[in-house]
């Protein structure tokens, strides 16, 4: 199973690509996609759809998964942000991913094995689990960290779907 995992942003939306091989997690790929903040807003949502839209058409994932938003510093920014969640959920959906969506807690608990680890933790055991050279750009360890929660998730979420 390939997963695209994403830290959206307004301003850098991160992406991560792994593969799960069995019990194994192989690193395929991971970056950001920048906006220009001096750009009309509309304009930057369309990079962040565009960007994604090239990642999927690259690497052919099976699966997206998103990090839900759950704080903002104010309400223009949660709304930006949750925007930017829209641009990316839809580049998914239009190239007929199954998207999931999971909270900070819940990527925190995948990775580390505790939820409220802190960010830096985070970091360290997604260059540990992906086996990655070095710590990924932030946003990049981030959308990585939500890739790795998915892949260790989909069993039990394929489990739970089928329950309801």
């Amino acid at each position: 199973m390939r997963v695209l995992g994403i830290d959206p942003g307004s301003r850098i939306t991160g992406y991560g690509i792994i593969e799960k091989i069995g019990n194994r997690l192989v690193h395929v790929d991971n970056g950001a996609i920048f906006t220009d903040s001096h750009k009309e807003f509309a304009l930057r949502l369309h990079r962040i759809y565009e960007g994604l839209c090239q990642v999927i058409e690259e690497y052919h994932p099976d699966a997206m998964a998103i990090e839900q938003v759950f704080l903002a510093n104010n309400a223009q920014s949660a709304l930006k942000l949750g925007q930017a969640r829209g641009a990316a959920i839809v580049a998914g959906v239009n190239a007929g991913l199954p998207v999931s969506e999971y909270t900070a807690m819940q990527v925190k608990q995948a990775v580390v094995g505790y939820g409220h680890a802190r960010k830096e933790q985070v970091q360290q055991m997604v260059k540990s689990l992906l086996n990655l050279p070095e710590i990924a750009q932030a946003d990049a360890s981030d959308a990585l960290a939500v890739a790795v929660c998915h892949a260790n998730s989909a069993g039990m979420n394929t489990i739970l779907r089928s329950i309801r």
